[in-house]
């Protein structure tokens, strides 16, 4: 009897979602992008069929999971500016908050049971301690963070109702790009740090503006946890891999352990671009933490991850050599790949 790798990956043509794609085939599933492509590419889908859709449109959610019967779902499809979530929140519960309600009533009622969510640590806020564990109390600050809390406590409720089995990720900052440059980040605007030091560095922009010196951290600057985006992706598949074998709903911190501020970010960008990064010092922004790190041990014990890229120049080194590649190369390999390729479903 053949087992079903058919995955459904809502938000498959974006950033994170992407990688997971590439690491779920590379790993003999079959990934089916549903995605609205509003801030996905389709460019980034290269290892699966593209079902464009919303996650607001039940109908669809619908009609992809007849067609395609995927044996679990991963979940990225989100709005995820935390500063637009500020000024527009009901855009953030609506999308984020509903939509998912929308995705999991439907795999409800299409006997989908293993569910992979992404999340975020965003959750947790403003921490009382480092680092930051799987129970440290979760309280938002902004609409973002406690749309994606909202979605954790669905799940939680949809296991209790349905028997729907979940993996929930809170992972920290993903960042770099694939090593093979096949994929890569690529948003507007783009709100990231290190790919905002970039086009610094290479004159796409002015400057980079640097919130707040005057932080309780060695140089004066934000410290946070960067997690390389291959490594997030394979997470991801662990995670399915974890409910292929029937086990109970967990939740893991997806992190390595180790932060780096804003400058050393900096630091590290001029060294390796080999190019001066013009630097703008700014005020704090609002409720931004002086540091955030991840308690990852759980992910490794349970899921049998650990990162295997956590050094600052290895994330770095492979979001340059995906900056250097430019989007010109992205839309010919696209191209190519259309021309030649059949999908097997």
């Amino acid at each position: 009897m053949s087992v079903n790798k058919n995955i459904l990956v809502t938000g498959g043509a974006g950033y994170i979602g992407s990688h997971a794609c590439k690491a779920l085939s590379k790993a003999g599933y079959h990934p089916i992008t549903y995605d609205n492509l509003i801030n996905g590419h389709d460019w980034a889908v290269r290892w699966g069929p593209l079902e464009r859709g919303d996650i607001l449109d039940r109908s669809r959610i619908d009609d992809v999971i007849t067609k395609y019967q995927p044996s679990a779902i991963m979940h990225f499809a989100a709005f995820a500016y935390v500063g637009e979530s500020v000024t527009d929140p009901g855009k953030y519960y609506r999308n984020n908050v509903v939509g998912s309600l929308n995705l999991l009533e439907a795999a409800r009622d299409n006997s989908v049971s293993s569910f992979v969510f992404s999340s975020t640590c965003a959750t947790y806020g403003v921490p009382d301690a480092l680092p930051i564990t799987e129970d440290t109390p979760q309280r938002p600050i902004n609409p973002y963070g406690a749309s994606k809390l909202m979605v954790e406590r669905m799940l939680s409720d949809f296991g209790a109702a349905h028997g729907m089995r979940s993996i929930i990720l809170r992972y920290f900052n993903a960042a770099g790009a694939d090593p093979d440059t096949e994929i890569g980040e690529t948003h507007e605007p783009e709100t990231h740090l290190i790919p905002l030091v970039l086009d610094a560095a290479t004159g796409r922009r002015s400057q980079v503006t640097v919130f707040g010196s005057d932080y309780n951290t060695p140089d004066g600057t934000c410290i946070r946890d960067y997690i390389h985006v291959s490594d997030l992706a394979e997470a991801h598949v662990r995670a399915i891999e974890l409910l292929g074998t029937g086990a109970a709903s967990r939740v893991f911190n997806i992190g390595t352990g180790r932060g780096y501020s804003v400058k050393e970010v900096i630091d590290t960008v001029s060294r390796i671009s080999g190019k001066t990064v013009p630097v703008e010092l700014g005020s704090r922004r609002t409720g931004d933490p002086a540091a955030l790190v991840a308690e990852a041990s759980r992910a490794q014990d349970e899921l049998n991850w650990e990162a295997r890229m956590p050094g600052l120049d290895q994330i770095v080194s492979t979001a340059w050599a995906w900056h250097q590649r430019g989007i010109a190369g992205i839309y010919s390999d696209r191209q190519k790949m259309l021309s030649g390729l059949r999908w097997t479903e």
